[in-house]
């Protein structure tokens, strides 16, 4: 069955733009992602919108659907009733570079701060061991796609620009997180590279994050909780701080 949809959807470039009315014909079982296509090919050749699988595991079609962050592919058309109009949006955390189109090189920065993998001295390629219990810890955050969804909702950096140098973003936290948990990794400071450097403690886990992962990952209560639990243990614990004072004090008499 076949039906005649309105769509609302942003043209415009870094310069502005505007939400512009469609109508378009849709078939059942279709997705957001096949109206735009089809728009492309009917009314609008010059649309500019990204995608590459459309199967929902390449992260590119990223956009706000009735102001919601979805994947276009991933969002069928019959979650909304035949006479509703559909606006389709950028990401609002990102610059515009065209239509639907943000620059999201942001997030790339970000990933090149972030200290990578670091085996144990000695140990060469092809003699790394791990219990299955530990690849199952850390697993979950591998299923990331980089659709950037998280980062679009992100209040932190949404609604305050002046806070991009200084935080990561939970993309970038569940990666420091799985870091973290690696029984292989000899990089013994995440933690405190990801209150140091990455921000971690502008967070206030409002697991908005977690409610728009399309790989439904548990951003907020398995990774960033759990990393700054460990933060505040390191730093705001009276027995570690006690022995901290302890190892100072040792060390002065030493040096006397």
């Amino acid at each position: 069955m076949s039906y005649d949809a309105k769509f609302r959807v942003w043209r415009g470039d870094a310069e502005g733009g505007e939400l512009v009315d469609y109508t378009v014909e849709v078939n059942e079982g279709e997705v957001v992602l096949d109206a735009i296509h089809r728009l492309q090919a009917t009314q609008l050749p010059d649309l500019a919108v990204r995608w590459n699988c459309k199967a929902g595991k390449c992260g590119s079609c990223s956009a706000e659907i009735n102001g919601y962050p979805r994947l276009m592919c991933m969002t069928r058309l019959n979650l909304f009733e035949p006479e509703d109009t559909i606006t389709v949006t950028p990401m609002r955390t990102f610059p515009v570079l065209r239509d639907l189109v943000t620059d999201v090189s942001y997030n790339y920065e970000k990933a090149r701060q972030l200290p990578s993998f670091q085996p144990p001295p000695g140990l060469e390629p092809g003699e790394y061991r791990m219990q299955q219990v530990d690849v199952g810890r850390s697993q979950e955050f591998r299923k990331c796609i980089e659709c950037f969804l998280c980062q679009d909702v992100c209040h932190v950096i949404r609604d305050h620009e002046d806070n991009k140098k200084a935080f990561a973003g939970p993309r970038f936290f569940i990666r420091a997180a799985e870091l973290a948990m690696h029984p292989l990794d000899s990089r013994t400071d995440r933690a405190q590279i990801a209150r140091d450097q990455q921000g971690i403690g502008l967070c206030n886990i409002t697991k908005c994050c977690t409610e728009v992962c399309p790989e439904h990952i548990t951003i907020t209560d398995n990774a960033i909780i759990p990393m700054k639990e460990r933060i505040a243990d390191r730093h705001f614990d009276p027995l570690l701080a006690l022995g901290r004072r302890l190892r100072r004090g040792g060390r002065k008499r030493e040096g006397r």
